[in-house]
Parts: C-alpha cells; sequence; structure tokens
C-alpha cells in the first residue's frame, strides 16, 4: 500500500487539491474499515484567501490545527452539527488546508449507509445513491468523522489517504484523470475569494 505522505500535502494546495481526485480515503472506526474514493474537493489558502479559517493569519481555538505540520486532520463543524473534514497542507505555521466535499464507496460502504439511512447499500433507493456521500457533512456522518479526529497526524491507522489498496484489491487511479473546476460553495461572505475556481470535481 503507498499512503500519501508528507510530501505530498507540502506541495502547493491547489495542485495538491487536484491530486486527491481520485485518491482513497481510508477510516478505520474499531473493527470496520471503510474507503472512498474521492470525487470532490477544495483548496483553502490562508495567507490570501479570504474563505479560509485562518486568513489573515487568524488563530483561534479552532483554527490552531490549520497551522500544524501537513497531512493533519483538521475537523470542524458547520452549523453546529455537521463536520467537515480536511487536510492540512503547507509547512508547519502556514494554515491551508483541502476540504474533502465528497466520495464514492469502494469497500466497507454498508456500515457507512446504515449511518447515512439505517440500512445496506442493497437496499438503497436510486435518491440515497445518489445523494450517499456527496457532500462534506454526508461524507463525515457516513464515514464516522467527527471533531474527536481533529488534529489527528500523519501516520494515523485510524483516518488516511493512499494511492492504493492492493490488499483490498484497489489499484492506484489512472494518471491525469479529467476534472472539473469551479467556485466553492457556501461561502458568500468572502468578497473576492467567492470567484476563485478552487473546487474541483470528477464526473459521476
Amino acid at each position: 500500500m503507498a499512503r500519501l505522505d508528507e510530501y505530498f500535502f507540502l506541495q502547493d494546495t491547489v495542485r495538491a487539491a487536484q491530486a486527491l481526485l481520485g485518491r482513497y480515503l481510508i477510516r478505520v472506526d474499531g473493527g470496520e474499515t471503510m474507503v472512498c474514493r474521492i470525487t470532490e474537493t477544495e483548496a483553502y489558502v490562508g495567507a490570501i484567501d479570504k474563505a479560509c479559517h485562518a486568513y489573515g493569519g487568524r488563530r483561534t481555538k479552532r483554527t490552531e490545527t490549520l497551522y500544524a505540520a501537513p497531512g493533519t486532520a483538521y475537523v470542524y463543524l458547520i452549523y453546529g452539527m455537521y463536520s467537515c473534514l480536511n487536510f492540512v497542507t503547507g509547512p508547519i505555521g502556514e494554515a491551508s488546508a483541502i476540504l474533502i466535499r465528497g466520495g464514492v464507496p469502494v469497500y466497507g460502504g454498508d456500515g457507512a449507509a446504515r449511518r447515512r439511512f439505517g440500512l445496506p447499500m442493497e437496499e438503497m433507493s436510486a435518491y440515497q445513491r445518489k445523494n450517499f456521500l456527496n457532500g462534506p457533512g454526508k461524507l463525515c456522518k457516513g464515514l464516522a468523522i467527527d471533531r474527536t479526529l481533529n488534529s489527528l497526524p500523519l501516520g494515523s491507522e485510524t483516518l488516511y489517504l493512499a494511492y492504493d489498496l492492493p490488499e483490498l484489491g484497489l489499484p492506484e487511479r489512472p494518471g491525469d484523470l479529467p476534472f472539473h473546476m469551479g467556485k466553492r460553495v457556501g461561502i458568500d461572505y468572502a468578497e473576492e475569494a467567492v470567484d476563485f475556481p478552487w473546487r474541483f470535481w470528477l464526473d459521476g
């Protein structure tokens, strides 16, 4: 298995957000392993980005994780109830991160389906399949990701990213997958940063 290492997260945040498309997000919760293929990401660059929680060097109890080592998990709540998963990018002390906005299950999906809809994947309706993990809150609920995982360091066995998972029969993605890019979602307050084309997604 080839995991994403520190060098991956040290690259430019926007490039890293693109490169995460098609990679695997692995969540191990007790004896349960769930794997998603990442299909949508957003980049946030604190130094210049008014949509970033740490824009302008802002440091609070909530944002302190953004200044941690590359690859650290940053998990926060929106609307006081939905968790959002990010991974810190860049050197320690520079507040940038990538939001994981969506994925598709490729292993262990029944556990995620039960958390989302209270039933196994095979019993999901077409609507439920379409709206399974296609949003940051949905993804986190399905994979049992919450604030207890905030600040989890790179190298954790609980939550990590990988290029491939041969032991599960999951190969590395093809090179240079075509993807779409556009404006990020839900940041109407961010002035000129609203127009940054830093959301990336795969077809389907």
